[in-house]
C-alpha cells in the first residue's frame, strides 16, 4: 500500500490489554507502521485496569505481535521504532478522576511526540462500559467540536446493542458527546478485501451488473460457517446466540452489499444511504411468517475433522438445558424493483464441517430444454460464488459439453483466487479499517440508521423466538451442516443449500 497523507494523531485504546488488542489492534498498527502508513509522530496509548508501565506493556505487546502479525519473524529495528510509539496508562473505565489523569498524560505524550491534539478513541471494551466511557470523555473535555481545531473520533466495536431498544439507547448515549460523523462503528467483515471487492466486481465490470436482478437470479445464499464451537465464550453466547452475534451484523452487511443499488459516488454517505435502503426494503414478517422462514439449531456432540467434540450444552458456562441457538437460517425478501420475489437465504452456524464465508448467487435455468432430444435430461444452474474467507476468490460454474460423440453436459468452474493472482499476504481487515478511521473515511463503517434498521428486523425474529421456545435442541451433530429443518426450508420451494 502506498503511503496516504494524513494528520498525525494520538490513538487511545480503552481495553488496551485485552484479547482484541493483542490479537488484532496492536498487530494491525505494527503492520501499518512497517508499511509507513502511520505518520512518524503518531502515538498509541493503552488504557486498562491491569498493567504496570510503558516498558512492561511494550514487552507484552511484542509477544503479541510476534504471534499474530502477518509478517514473521518480527523485524527488530521496526519493532524498536514502533515500541517508542506505545504507552500505557492504568485507570478505571468508570472513575471520573482517572480521566483527568489520562488527560494530563495525553498532553505530556502529545508534547513529547509533537502531536497537534488529534485523537482517535478505540472502545475495545464490553458494551456495558461504552456509555460510561463516552460520558466521561465528554465531561473531561476530550472531545472537540467537529468543525473546529483538532479532530476527535471514536471507534465502537460490535455488538451495537442486543435489540432495537438497546441499540437506540446506545446510539443516543454516543451522540450526546460525539456527532454522527465522528462515530465509527466497526464491523471487521467490511474491511476484508473480498468484501470490498463485491462492489468492484458488480459495478466495475460491464458484464455482470446487467443480470444482477430478479430477471436472471433465482436465489442468493449467504453462508457464514465456523468449524469451531463457542471457544470459551459460553457466557456471552448464552446471552447473545448466533442471530445476534453473526447474522445481525456480518450477514446483513453482506446482504446489503449484494443487493444495494449503485451509489451516486463512492463516498461514505452515498454508499451507506444505499445500504440503508436495502434494509428498509426487507419485507416485514408476521409471527407466523417468522416461524415459517427461520430455523434454529444447537449442536450436539459429534466430530469435526475426524476429532470428537462436545456439544454446546457441555461447553463451560453454558446451562445444561440451554435453548440458545448456535445455528440460524433465515429466508428474507428484498421487496424492491430489482429483487422482488428473489429469496435471500441467510445462514450461520458453529461446529460446521468447515470454516467458510461465501455468497452464492444462483441463476435461473433456461426456460426451454434445448438439448432434451439429444439426451440431456437435466441442467445444473449457473452459480456465481464470492468466497470471503478463508480461500478468498470468485468462482463461476457453468455447463460445458463433455468431449465425445454423445451430447453430455457437465458443470465446470472458472476460478479466481486472490492468493494465486496477487501473491503475498493481504492486509488484515483491521489494518484497512483503522487507517480509514484515521483518515476520517467512514465508508466501511456502519451508520446509526443502518444499525437500527438491521436491529428492527432481527428484534422481530427474536421476539417470536422468545414466545415460541424450541422443543428439539440440540438438533444437529457437530460436524454436519445444521438441522434437517434447514434443508426443508429450501426443499419446500424446490431448492437446496449449496455445499461449500
Amino acid at each position: 500500500m502506498p503511503p496516504v497523507p494524513t494528520d498525525p494523531c494520538t490513538i487511545v485504546i480503552f481495553g488496551g490489554s485485552g484479547d482484541l488488542s493483542k490479537r488484532k489492534l496492536v498487530p494491525a498498527f505494527y503492520e501499518l507502521h512497517v508499511e509507513k502508513q502511520l505518520p512518524p509522530e503518531t502515538a498509541i496509548v493503552s488504557y486498562a485496569r491491569t498493567g504496570e508501565s510503558d516498558d512492561t506493556y511494550r514487552e507484552e505487546m511484542k509477544a503479541a505481535v510476534a504471534e499474530f502479525a502477518r509478517k514473521k519473524p518480527i523485524d527488530e529495528e521496526a519493532w524498536k521504532a514502533f515500541a517508542a510509539r506505545l504507552h500505557f496508562q492504568r485507570g478505571d473505565l468508570f472513575q471520573a478522576k482517572a480521566y483527568a489523569d489520562l488527560k494530563t498524560r495525553l498532553e505530556q505524550i502529545e508534547k513529547e511526540h509533537k502531536l497537534p491534539g488529534n485523537r482517535l478513541f478505540y472502545l475495545a471494551i464490553p458494551p456495558s462500559g461504552i456509555g460510561a466511557v463516552v460520558k466521561n470523555l465528554g465531561d473531561a473535555g476530550f472531545v472537540y467540536p467537529v468543525d473546529h481545531g483538532p479532530w476527535s473520533r471514536v471507534i465502537v466495536e460490535k455488538p451495537f446493542g442486543h435489540d432495537l431498544d438497546s441499540a437506540h439507547k446506545l446510539n443516543e448515549e454516543i451522540n450526546t458527546v460525539f456527532r454522527e460523523r465522528q462515530v465509527f462503528r466497526i464491523d471487521h467483515y467490511l474491511g476484508k478485501e473480498t468484501t470490498q471487492n463485491i462492489l468492484i466486481f458488480r459495478l466495475g465490470n460491464g458484464i455482470f451488473e446487467p443480470f444482477w436482478n430478479r430477471r436472471y437470479v433465482d436465489n442468493v445464499q449467504i453462508t457464514v460457517a465456523e468449524s469451531i464451537g463457542v471457544e470459551g465464550r459460553g457466557r456471552f453466547y448464552e446471552e447473545a446466540g448466533i442471530l445476534r452475534d453473526i447474522i445481525q451484523n456480518h450477514v446483513l452487511q453482506l446482504l446489503c452489499l449484494v443487493a444495494m443499488e449503485p451509489p451516486v459516488a463512492f463516498e461514505p454517505n452515498a454508499v451507506r444511504d444505499e445500504k440503508v435502503k436495502v434494509l428498509r426494503c426487507i419485507q416485514p414478517q408476521t409471527a407466523e411468517e417468522v416461524l415459517q422462514n427461520t430455523v434454529r439449531g444447537q449442536y450436539a456432540p459429534g466430530a469435526v475433522d475426524g476429532k470428537p467434540v462436545i456439544g454446546y450444552r457441555q461447553e463451560p458456562n453454558v446451562h445444561p438445558m440451554s435453548l440458545r441457538e448456535t445455528y440460524a437460517a433465515w429466508k428474507v425478501i428484498v421487496e424492491n424493483w430489482r429483487w422482488a420475489g428473489v429469496p435471500f437465504y441467510l445462514r450461520a452456524g458453529k461446529r460446521m464441517p468447515k470454516r467458510v464465508t461465501e455468497i452464492a448467487i444462483q441463476f435461473k435455468t433456461p426456460p426451454i430444454a434445448l438439448f432434451r432430444k439429444a439426451g440431456v435430461l437435466r441442467q445444473e444452474p449457473n452459480i456465481l460464488v464470492l468466497r470471503i474467507q478463508p480461500d478468498e476468490g470468485i468462482a463461476l460454474k457453468f455447463g460445458a459439453k463433455q468431449p465425445g460423440p454423445t451430447m453430455k453436459v457437465d458443470p465446470v468452474t472458472m476460478d479466481f483466487r486472490y492468493s494465486e493472482f496477487f501473491g503475498g499476504s493481504q492486509p488484515e481487515a483491521y489494518e484497512r479499517l483503522l487507517l480509514d478511521a484515521i483518515h476520517g473515511d467512514s465508508t466501511l463503517f456502519a451508520r446509526r440508521d443502518e444499525v437500527e434498521a438491521a436491529w428492527e428486523h432481527v428484534t422481530r425474529v427474536l421476539d417470536v423466538w422468545r414466545d415460541n421456545p424450541p422443543l428439539d435442541h440440540p438438533n444437529y451433530e457437530a460436524g454436519t451442516w445444521g438441522p434437517e429443518a434447514a434443508v426443508a426450508l429450501l426443499a419446500r420451494e424446490g431448492r437446496r443449500w449449496r455445499r461449500p
